[in-house]
């Protein structure tokens, strides 16, 4: 199934649902880069604000038909998959969300139109008049692509995402899950927890909060986000976050014990491991000359650009841009990678090995490599 380029953006149109921060935002990229977008939302005021602050152009009808080429869901959690199954029946383009649980969504997947996704971003500031369109620059947007995804749907959403600033990474809904709860779930409820023992220890000392330094500031800065997300969160991701939870209560116990025990060596060696993971976090590459060029020859297979993705993914390989250059005869194409240099032998050897024939050049050189 093929959908036009975002070349074409000027002229076409957009549906956002749920006209908050991220939706907001969203239609605020979206805008920028030449789509007309229009609004859907529980709240009449927040439409009549969102176009106010150039979210969106104008508020789509409540109910019935929408003749627009893309679709964001950018709901509470808990409301995505209803919103989901509704943009695709009143819709005629393509679906996907920004919610931060995706396996509830895997049987809506398996509509071709509909690719999940979650950008990694968000802000202190609440609702559309935090919205701006630059949120998502040099941030991660995950995209959960299944078996039977789409190809150029795939690549359709990707290019549009990538075309606000984002990094663009696909994992699996499940182990997106999984890692999110690592990342963002858990250590908003740490950081939750923190803000609270120290609140209650305020009581006590009136000055204890007056003291707070940079680091406590740091990191309890994302206690202050929407309470009101997260209950659905949880309840979406409770098993997910229950595992990571019951392991960050164990190593908190192993910390307390050295603690306890004087165990100087001990402490260090935890300590020296935290600094040397945080020191070693993926940078965003920013020059041409870090990147390289893969070329892979592909048969017209469902699901053919979106498993590529998850290895690059699985082997930290981060992709700088997709596309997919269909052959005018026949069933075969090309999909094109702009991949870190640094990087290139190693997805080239993984997609070798897994049978693909590519073919890795730098994109300041001609020579096949």
């Amino acid at each position: 199934m093929a959908y036009p380029s975002t070349d074409t953006a000027p002229g076409r149109r957009a549906l956002v649902v749920g006209v908050g921060l991220i939706g907001g935002s969203i239609g605020a990229a979206l805008r920028r880069s030449g789509w007309h977008v229009v609004g859907r939302d529980l709240h009449e005021a927040n439409l009549e604000q969102a176009v106010a602050v150039g979210a969106i152009d104008a508020a789509a009808p409540a109910e019935g038909p929408v003749e627009v080429d893309l679709t964001f869901v950018a709901t509470p959690v808990g409301a995505i998959a209803e919103e989901v199954g509704r943009a695709l029946a009143d819709t005629p383009g393509l679906v996907t969300d920004a919610g931060s649980v995706k396996s509830p969504l895997v049987p809506l997947m398996a509509d071709p139109r509909f690719v999940g996704g979650h950008p990694m971003a968000g802000s202190e500031q609440e609702g559309v008049a935090g919205a701006r369109p630059d949120l998502f620059e040099g941030r991660t947007w995950v995209l959960t692509p299944i078996p039977g995804t789409d190809d150029d749907a795939f690549a359709e959403v990707r290019s549009v995402v990538a075309g606000f600033g984002a990094e663009v990474v696909s994992l699996p809904p499940e182990r997106h899950d999984s890692m999110v709860a690592v990342i963002s779930h858990v250590p908003h409820l740490t950081a939750a927890s923190l803000m609270g023992l120290a609140d209650e220890r305020s009581a006590e000392h009136r000055g204890l909060l007056r003291l707070a330094a940079g680091g406590f500031r740091d990191m309890t800065r994302i206690a202050s986000g929407h309470p009101g997300i997260w209950p659905d969160i949880c309840a979406e991701n409770r098993t997910a976050i229950v595992t990571e939870l019951d392991r960050l209560v164990a190593t908190l116990v192993q910390v307390r014990d050295l603690v306890d025990s004087d165990d100087r060596d001990g402490l260090v060696a935890v300590l020296e491991r935290a600094r040397s993971a945080r020191r070693a976090l993926p940078a965003r590459f920013a020059k041409v000359e870090d990147l390289a060029e893969i070329r892979v020859p592909l048969r017209d297979q469902t699901g053919a650009v979106a498993a590529i993705a998850v290895l690059a993914a699985e082997l930290d390989v981060s992709i700088a841009d997709i596309e997919i250059a269909h052959s005018v005869e026949g069933d075969e194409g090309v999909l094109i990678l702009l991949v870190e240099a640094a990087d290139g032998e190693r997805l080239r050897d993984a997609l070798a090995e897994a049978g693909y024939k590519p073919v890795l050049r730098p994109l300041d050189a001609g020579e096949e490599r």
